[in-house]
C-alpha cells in the first residue's frame, strides 16, 4: 500500500538553507487510499522542549492530498517530524526512518540546517578516486632517484600482497601521469577528482606524511601539483585532496623533533606514554602512524588553524584545491576519555570558508556516522555503513569473502534480500539530514576495500553502479573499476591502470557503460533536476528487486534495480505520468495496464526511465 511521504527536497522543503529564525515550509504527501486523514500536524523539538504546528491541505491531484505547515528554525539542527490522525481513530508518526504507529526518537527525525551548506556543485558531482602512485606515469617519472624505502616495480607487475611490498612496491605513478588521461576522464563524464595523498612519506600510499609543507617530488612536486589543478580546472574538473588529520608518519618532521626530546616546541603535537618522549600513541597501534594530540594549540595553528596552515596554503593559488577529504576523520581528536573531534573539524571547516567557501569538505567514518554529521563540519561522509556494505550484501556472491577494508566483521560477505539492503540503508541515512546525504559518497569500492566486481552476481555491475548514481548522493568510481580490474583486497585493488587495454571490445564496452551510466548525472539528458537533488520515493522493496523514484518539479526519474529475472505492480496512483515514461537507459520494461503499472526484468537490470515533473502551488501560498 501507499503510504505518506516527506523527504528534505525542495519539492517538500521551502529552503535548503534556512537561517536561524527563518521560517520554513514543510509539505507531507499522503495518498487517498491510505485513508481518510483528520489532521496533521508537525512535531519540532526546539531547546529539547517539543512544539506542534497545524498543517492544511495545499493541493489534491493524482490520488494524493499534500499538506503544508509552517516551522520555525530555532537550533543549528532544527528536527521535526509529522504527527497524523486519520478519522478512524489511529495515529501515525512519520519521520526520517519512515512510517511508525508507536512515537520515534528523536535522533531519526526529518532535519532543517541553519549552517553552511556544501557548494551548490557537490550535488551533482560524480567523483573519480585516483591512487596516484598507480594511475599514470609520465616520462619525467624515469628520470627521478627512487626512495630508499621503495621496491621498483614494472607497471604491468602483479601488486604484491604481502609486507614489505604491500606498502613499499613502487610504480612511479605521477601527477603529470595523471594530468595526461583527462580526455578518458571526460570521456567517463566525471567532475570531481579526488586524490589520495601527495605529500612524500615512506610508503606507496602516503599516509605516512613526512611532511605536509610539500608535494612529494617523486610525483612531480609542487609545480606538478598546480599544473595538474590548473589543467583540470581548464577541463571543468574539481579537484579534492587528501589530508590525515589523525597521524602523521613517523619520519614527519615535527614527530622526528619531538620524539625523545620532551622539550622540543612539537613535544606536545602527539600523545606520549612516558616523560622522556619514546613511546607513544599511534593509529591502530601502528608505530609509523603516531597520533596527534589536538590540545595542542600550536598543532593547530601550522596544521588546521587560519590562512598560514596546511589546510589553507593548498586551497590557495598557486594550487587552488576544491576542497578536502579527511582520512580517519572518525578518530580523529579521540582517545580514552578525550573528545576533541568537534572543535578540530569545525577550525578545519571555517579555515576553508575563509580561504574560499566554495570547497567542499569531506570525512572518513567506517561505521554509523550520524552523529558527527550532523551539519556543524562535514558536508558529506566517507562511510560504508549506508551503501557500501548493504550493497555487497545484496548483489554479492553467496559466501564471498570480503578481503578486509570493508568492514565485515569476519571478512566475509552477509547475504541480503533487497529488503534486507533497503532496511539496512534506510537506517543509516535516516541519521543524516537531507542536506548531508547529497553530499555523501556512495562507493562501490575504494582504494581500501576489495573490488566489487571480484565477487559480483553475474550481470550486478551495472545494477551496482546504477544505484550508486541515482540514490542520493556522490558516486564514486575508484579508477580501474571502469576496466573491469579485480581485486581481492583493498592493496589488491590498488592495480595500475591497464591503458593499452582500453581498446580492448571487453574494457571497451565497461568503460561505455560507467559512461552512460554516469550521464544519467552528468550528461544530455533530461534526468539532471531529478537525480542532483531531487526527492526519493520508494515504491516497491523485494526480495530481487527494488524500485524507486527520483522527484522533482523539473522531471523525474524511475528506478528499477534487480538481480535477477523478477516483475512488480504498482499501484496506478503510484506514479503520475507512467504511460509517457520515457527510456533513459537499460532493458527493462514498463507496461501500464488495467491493474497497475508493470515493472518487469528478465534478469539482473538496471534500468531508467524520465518522467514529468510534479507541479505543485508556490509555498505559502494557502489552501487548496
Amino acid at each position: 500500500m501507499l503510504q505518506p511521504h516527506h523527504d528534505g527536497s525542495p519539492l517538500y522543503v521551502s529552503t535548503q538553507e534556512p537561517s536561524l529564525g527563518d521560517v520554513v515550509q514543510v509539505r507531507l504527501r499522503i495518498p487517498h487510499e491510505w485513508g481518510t486523514v483528520a489532521w496533521v500536524r508537525t512535531r519540532s523539538n526546539p531547546n529539547r522542549e517539543p512544539r506542534y504546528s497545524e498543517a492544511s491541505v495545499i493541493a489534491s491531484s493524482d490520488g494524493w492530498d499534500w499538506w503544508e505547515a509552517a516551522v520555525t528554525v530555532e537550533n543549528p539542527v532544527h528536527g521535526y517530524r509529522f504527527a497524523i490522525e486519520r478519522t478512524d481513530g489511529t495515529r501515525w508518526w512519520l519521520n526520517a526512518a519512515g512510517l511508525h504507529e508507536i512515537e520515534t526518537l528523536d535522533a531519526a527525525d526529518f532535519t532543517l540546517l541553519a549552517t553552511p551548506a556544501a557548494p551548490a556543485w557537490a550535488a551533482s558531482s560524480v567523483l573519480y578516486q585516483i591512487f596516484p602512485d598507480r594511475f599514470g606515469r609520465s616520462p619525467a617519472a624515469e628520470t627521478r632517484e627512487q626512495p630508499g624505502w621503495a621496491i621498483a616495480a614494472d607497471w604491468d607487475d602483479p601488486v604484491e600482497l604481502e609486507p614489505p611490498g604491500r606498502s613499499q612496491q613502487f610504480y612511479g605513478g605521477d601527477l603529470d601521469g595523471i594530468a595526461a588521461h583527462f580526455d578518458h576522464l571526460q570521456r567517463l563524464g566525471v567532475t570531481l577528482i579526488y586524490l589520495t595523498p601527495v605529500f612524500p612519506g615512506g610508503s606507496n600510499h602516503r599516509y605516512d606524511a613526512s611532511s605536509f609543507d610539500e608535494v612529494d617530488p617523486l610525483l612531480g612536486g609542487n609545480a606538478a601539483f598546480a599544473r595538474l589543478i590548473d589543467a583540470a580546472h581548464a577541463r571543468g574538473f574539481k579537484v579534492i585532496g587528501d589530508l590525515t588529520s589523525n597521524h602523521s608518519g613517523d619520519r614527519h618532521e615535527w614527530f622526528q623533533a619531538a620524539h625523545r626530546h620532551p622539550d622540543a616546541p612539537e613535544s606536545d603535537f602527539y600523545y606520549w606514554r612516558d616523560t622522556e618522549n619514546e613511546g607513544y600513541e599511534s593509529w591502530l597501534g601502528v608505530p609509523s602512524l603516531p597520533k596527534f594530540n589536538w590540545n595542542s594549540t600550536e598543532l593547530r595553528r601550522r596544521f588546521i588553524d587560519g590562512p598560514d596552515s596546511v589546510v589553507a596554503r593548498w586551497l590557495k593559488a598557486p594550487y587552488g584545491l576544491d576542497g578536502w577529504r579527511i582520512d580517519v576523520a572518525n578518530m580523529t581528536g579521540r582517545l580514552g576519555a578525550e573528545d576533541l573531534n568537534a572543535q578540530v573539524r569545525q577550525t578545519i571547516l571555517t579555515t576553508m570558508r575563509d580561504v574560499n567557501p566554495d570547497t567542499i569538505l569531506l570525512g572518513e567514518s567506517t561505521n554509523d556516522a550520524a552523529s558527527d554529521f550532523q551539519g556543524d563540519a562535514w558536508h558529506g561522509a566517507m562511510t560504508y555503513a549506508p551503501f557500501t556494505r548493504p550493497l555487497w550484501s545484496w548483489l554479492s556472491e553467496p559466501g564471498s569473502p570480503a578481503g578486509g577494508g570493508i568492514g565485515f566483521a569476519d571478512n566475509s560477505v552477509p547475504e541480503y534480500t533487497g529488503r534486507q539492503f533497503f532496511d539496512a540503508h534506510q537506517r543509516f541515512v535516516a541519521g543524516f539530514p537531507w542536506r548531508i546525504r547529497l553530499a555523501t559518497m556512495n562507493a562501490l569500492d575504494t582504494h581500501d576495500t576489495p573490488r566489487f566486481r571480484t565477487s559480483a552476481r553475474p550481470g550486478t555491475v551495472p545494477v551496482a553502479l546504477g544505484l550508486s548514481v541515482t540514490l542520493p548522493g556522490i558516486p564514486v568510481i575508484f579508477a580501474g573499476d571502469e576496466f573491469g580490474l579485480v581485486g581481492i583486497d583493498g592493496e589488491q585493488s590498488r592495480t595500475p591502470i591497464p591503458w593499452e587495454t582500453a581498446a580492448e571490445p571487453a574494457v571497451s564496452e565497461t568503460i561505455e557503460l560507467y559512461a552512460r551510466v554516469i550521464g544519467l548525472r552528468t550528461g544530455e539528458t533530461d534526468s539532471h533536476a531529478a537525480l542532483n537533488g531531487g526527492g526519493l520515493r520508494w515504491l516497491h522493496v523485494g526480495e530481487e528487486i527494488l524500485v524507486f523514484v527520483r522527484e522533482s518539479s523539473e522531471g523525474s526519474v524511475l528506478v528499477l534495480a534487480a538481480r535477477s529475472a523478477a516483475e512488480v505492480t504498482l499501484p496506478a496512483r503510484a506514479l503520475a505520468g507512467a504511460a509517457e515514461a520515457n527510456l533513459l537507459i537499460g532493458e527493462g520494461s514498463l507496461r501500464v495496464a488495467a491493474d497497475g503499472i508493470r515493472l518487469a526484468a528478465r534478469g539482473a537490470c538496471f534500468t531508467a526511465w524520465s518522467l514529468r515533473g510534479l507541479q505543485l502551488p508556490q509555498f505559502g501560498a494557502g489552501s487548496a
